[in-house]
């Protein structure tokens, strides 16, 4: 079983400059055959400031762990299962069949739930977004990719929406990696989407302009640009490139011009990147 408390105890000193004063609320990191980025999920909120376990779904079957222990349940990037049966739908009807219970149960309860792309498949999947009126159902698809190759490159995202997840973001610049990240769905459902407002990201140009569906600012063709999306009640956001795996400032693919750009205006050079502040705003949540 996974530890309670993992990780270097650290002396209050080193609290005080390292990270932030951590919150009692923990985050249940889903694992399994395929996942590949749980790590850096649980690196980046705990810099941001909150716990985080890393349970394979077995071992959650198994009930060697409780999701209703938790707070936010990610669902992490990766190619679950192989993506042989279409990208996350394996995983998704593994927990369709033997957790969804526990899963409607903490979607009623003041928790969060994050699908970073291969987890944004897998919420489709199951319905979790954007899951109008609480009714779980497949209403989006994720589709192959316009080119029809696997894109890995960095991307420029803005939030289209003031919500918990988006709150302070002017913009994000992270990679994706994903050969089915093309957003599409019906006319009725995008019309619904666009009134609510749970379009939370799209993809943008370096100045923040519309991506217009245009290659490579638009990496995949999804539909309007949309890079991540909501739940109808917000609780729940998906979302396919990684910001977790841009955390850092020199992480960025353009960071020795940044770099450069601050030193020649006098700005400090900082040690994360803009992409912290998604995982800040989840702490701030539960704060």
């Amino acid at each position: 079983m996974t530890s309670k408390h993992p990780g270097r105890k650290q002396t209050p000193a080193q609290e005080r400059t390292s990270a932030p004063e951590p919150i009692p609320e923990k985050a249940l990191i889903m694992s399994g055959f395929g996942i590949n980025s749980e790590m850096e999920t649980k690196v980046v909120l705990a810099r941001a400031g909150m716990g985080a376990d890393i349970v394979h779904i077995n071992d959650l079957i198994d009930g060697r762990f409780d999701l209703l222990d938790y707070r936010l349940l990610v669902f992490p990037g990766g190619f679950s299962y192989g993506d042989d049966t279409g990208a996350g739908n394996a995983y998704a009807n593994r927990v369709r069949n033997n957790l969804w219970r526990d899963v409607e149960e903490f979607l009623t309860g003041d928790n969060l739930v994050l699908g970073i792309c291969n987890g944004f498949q897998i919420l489709a999947n199951l319905g979790l977004v954007p899951a109008f009126d609480r009714q779980y159902k497949r209403d989006i698809a994720l589709m192959p990719n316009r080119k029809g190759v696997l894109e890995c490159r960095f991307v420029t995202l803005k939030p289209t929406a003031d919500n918990l997840w988006t709150r302070g973001i002017e913009q994000l610049y992270c990679p994706v990696a994903h050969g089915e990240g093309n957003f599409f769905c019906s006319r009725d459902t995008l019309d619904r989407i666009r009134r609510e407002k749970m379009i939370a990201f799209t993809y943008c140009r370096e100045d923040l302009s519309s991506a217009r569906g245009e290659y490579p600012w638009n990496p995949n063709g999804s539909l309007e640009d949309i890079a991540g999306i909501t739940s109808s009640d917000g609780k729940v956001l998906g979302l396919m490139p990684h910001p977790e795996r841009a955390m850092e400032f020199t992480s960025l693919y353009n960071w020795p011009l940044l770099r450069e750009q601050m030193k020649r205006v006098g700005k400090p050079i900082p040690s994360g990147s803009m992409n912290m502040q998604l995982f800040q705003n989840i702490v701030a949540f539960f704060r």
